[in-house]
């Protein structure tokens, strides 16, 4: 079976309970229940990582080929300052969709720029936790597409 890595950043341990506002008040688990379901109709399974450390982070993007298809990627306040999280994305092989709950593009101004996107995929905003839903679709449509067959 195919496999995609979830990679949830900093803070994302904490939703539900932060700005509900901003975030929405499903939990973490939530979103990963949410792209396990979402994977599991295409015939994917899901492994799922959440660290509030940037080189933890890099770590599972480093560690992730050979044992994923495809990362989904909420980076959440790395996306605009880490080069270290940007390199392992350029070194990987893999396709990943960066995806933020909340629309970054209409928030403060140092949330305008994300260091990661011009290395991912694709990039979903703004459409809360559905995002994770739209970015497995699009994730798995891609390495559907490209032939991918890690993991099978």
């Amino acid at each position: 079976m195919k496999r995609l890595l979830l990679i949830n950043g900093p803070n994302l341990n904490m939703l539900g309970k932060r700005e509900p506002d901003k975030y929405g008040h499903q939990t973490l688990a939530d979103v990963v229940q949410l792209v396990k379901d979402t994977a599991w109709e295409q015939g994917y399974e899901v492994e799922t990582y959440q660290s509030n450390h940037e080189g933890d982070l890099v770590d599972q993007i480093q560690m992730a080929e050979g044992r994923a298809a495809g990362i989904i990627l909420n980076p959440a306040a790395y996306t605009h300052t880490s080069i270290a999280i940007r390199d392992a994305i350029s070194a990987t092989t893999l396709p990943v969709i960066e995806i933020h709950i909340s629309n970054v593009h209409n928030r403060e101004d140092f949330r305008h720029h994300s260091m990661l996107a011009p290395v991912c995929a694709g990039q979903i905003v703004g459409f809360g936790i559905d995002g994770y839903r739209l970015a497995a679709l699009g994730l798995m449509k891609k390495i559907e597409k490209e032939g991918r067959t890690a993991n099978e």
